[in-house]
């Protein structure tokens, strides 16, 4: 995409003002304004914010002052900057389900009506490592069949992914076309594999520079890193896998019932959570 304002980014602010005669910091009445024409579509995605000079002179308020609000904002992920051009109003996170339910990135989002297609990278057999082995309950030196696709939305790269499947599961599997069905309807469909639990955690890491090169974004850039062990009804282990979602496009959703898993702590709860 291509960031540039369609017009003056200072006119779109002309109904944003500070009230200074309210004990409300300043920083947080102009992120606030900034929010409220973004959330009424003033500001569209893709919009030039005014630079910090600009935003100092229109409301009257301190470099300081423009450099939180609009601090915070990028940390929300509502404004994005890019180096030499400028901050701009972000593209809509696609906010997955992947950390409760078990359907998989393909159907994820192709029930939210979001085109997706798949770049197979590597998809080979391979001898499993001690820690490998160890995740599959497998023995060093077994069979694993490791699949490596890139993830796009609307025809942009969000999510690379590694698989690693015990070969014995689905010793046919690497014959299967990848990149337009999903991995998880092929397992259940060809091969009788139904995922019905599966042990989660997500943290955030920097893009290395290969990760960068396929993902389309610069080496360090923040990405979500989601690992997961799949099991089937009977417990063993069918799957193991390691996403790098893109962080200024992507995002996790997860609802806490109270009730039967009161008492648990949350590192029980994600990892014994039934879906």
């Amino acid at each position: 995409m291509t960031w540039v304002a369609e017009r003056s980014p200072v006119s779109k602010l002309t109904s944003a003002r500070i009230n200074k005669d309210t004990a409300i910091p300043y920083y947080y009445q102009l992120k606030e304004s900034l929010k409220s024409l973004i959330d009424e579509d003033t500001l569209r995605e893709g919009d030039q914010i005014p630079s910090e000079q600009d935003l100092c002179h229109e409301f009257g308020v301190s470099r300081t002052v423009v450099r939180q609000a609009l601090n915070e904002l990028v940390n929300e992920g509502l404004l994005v900057r890019h180096k030499g051009k400028g901050t701009f109003v972000a593209r809509p996170k696609i906010i997955g389900n992947l950390m409760q339910s078990l359907t998989g990135f393909y159907k994820d989002m192709a029930g939210r009506d979001l085109q997706t297609t798949s770049k197979v990278l590597d998809f080979s057999v391979i001898a499993a490592g001690r820690w490998l082995a160890g995740l599959l309950e497998l023995t060093p030196g077994q069979r694993v069949i490791r699949i490596d696709r890139l993830r796009y939305v609307n025809g942009e790269p969000i999510t690379h992914v590694r698989a690693h499947i015990p070969e014995h599961f689905c010793p046919d599997l690497v014959h299967e076309d990848l990149a337009t069905q999903s991995l998880y309807a092929v397992m259940e469909s060809r091969f009788g594999l139904t995922i019905v639990r599966s042990r989660r955690t997500i943290e955030a890491v920097g893009a290395s520079e290969r990760m960068a090169d396929l993902l389309d974004i610069d080496p360090g850039f923040p990405l979500l890193l989601l690992k997961s062990v799949s099991c089937l009804e009977d417990g063993r282990p069918v799957e193991h896998y390691e996403a790098l979602h893109r962080g200024d496009r992507s995002g996790f959703r997860v609802e806490l019932v109270r009730g039967p898993h009161q008492g648990l702590s949350l590192h029980e709860l994600f990892t014994g959570m039934d879906p």
